[in-house]
């Protein structure tokens, strides 16, 4: 069972090495601009760093519900790629925002679409199963026939 699922582990570690990197970066960002714990608030520079990292927090459980989901129930290779691809843009998004709030526009875009295409195929991937569980009805059969 442990090898139906390796590239979404690989992809889920990935991601969390990912945070904890974010939170590193906030880290720095609080020495560099004298920001002491428990405050939020400095300069413009260390509080988009910080909005940078919490939004991928928030991002975080949405992106492995959608990730796990799609590559249990419609395909892992697919939700794999997607989730790196979510990484990436994600990586993109951080860096971005650090640098300026409108330069984090088009990872974020990025992000949002690709956990859409992977909330689609978790959505069809779940239909399908329950169609067929229940019904007898493989849906995803239906619909390769289509094309």
């Amino acid at each position: 069972m442990a090898n139906d699922c390796i590239l979404l582990v690989a992809v889920s570690l990935i991601s969390a090495c990912q945070q904890a990197y974010f939170a590193k970066l906030v880290g720095y960002a609080r020495k560099k601009y004298k920001v002491v714990p428990p405050a939020i608030t400095g300069t413009p520079e260390f509080e988009r760093i910080l909005r940078a990292q919490l939004n991928s927090v928030e991002f975080h459980t949405v992106f492995l519900v959608v990730l796990w989901t799609a590559g249990w129930f419609f395909n892992e290779v697919i939700a794999s790629i997607l989730g790196l691809v979510y990484i990436f843009s994600r990586h993109k998004y951080f860096h971005g925002y650090a640098e300026s709030a409108k330069a984090r526009v088009p990872a974020f875009n990025l992000g949002v679409s690709m956990l859409s295409i992977l909330l689609g195929m978790s959505f069809l991937g779940l239909v399908n199963c329950v169609a067929d569980h229940y019904f007898d009805v493989d849906v995803m059969k239906h619909i390769s026939k289509l094309f």
